[in-house]
């Protein structure tokens, strides 16, 4: 676990550079859309995807779309199994029930 946090802190210094480099001809990405891409990266494990994510907005806008995409994930799982948001994330963790 910790060393996919610390390629992730690699990629997000990585696209802080890239994203002082590139140029203004450059497509802005939606904080939104870079956090789906991200995500979805990181679950296949696609390197090259979770990069090019990384690079799209910087490290805070990724990380605030991240929690966002988080939260409303926990939230529709917990509609769609009517349990609470408190337990479905528990769940999803592998955490004990409280």
């Amino acid at each position: 676990m910790f060393d996919r946090v610390r390629k992730a802190w690699a990629g997000f210094r990585e696209a802080a550079r890239a994203e002082r480099k590139a140029g203004p001809d450059r497509r802005a990405h939606n904080l939104f859309e870079a956090a789906a891409a991200y995500v979805s990266a990181c679950a296949e494990d696609d390197q090259e995807r979770i990069d090019e994510a990384a690079g799209w907005v910087s490290p805070e806008a990724l990380s605030f779309g991240v929690n966002e995409l988080a939260c409303r994930a926990v939230i529709a799982l917990a509609r769609e199994r009517d349990e609470s948001p408190r337990t479905v994330a528990r769940e999803l963790l592998g955490l004990p029930a409280t």
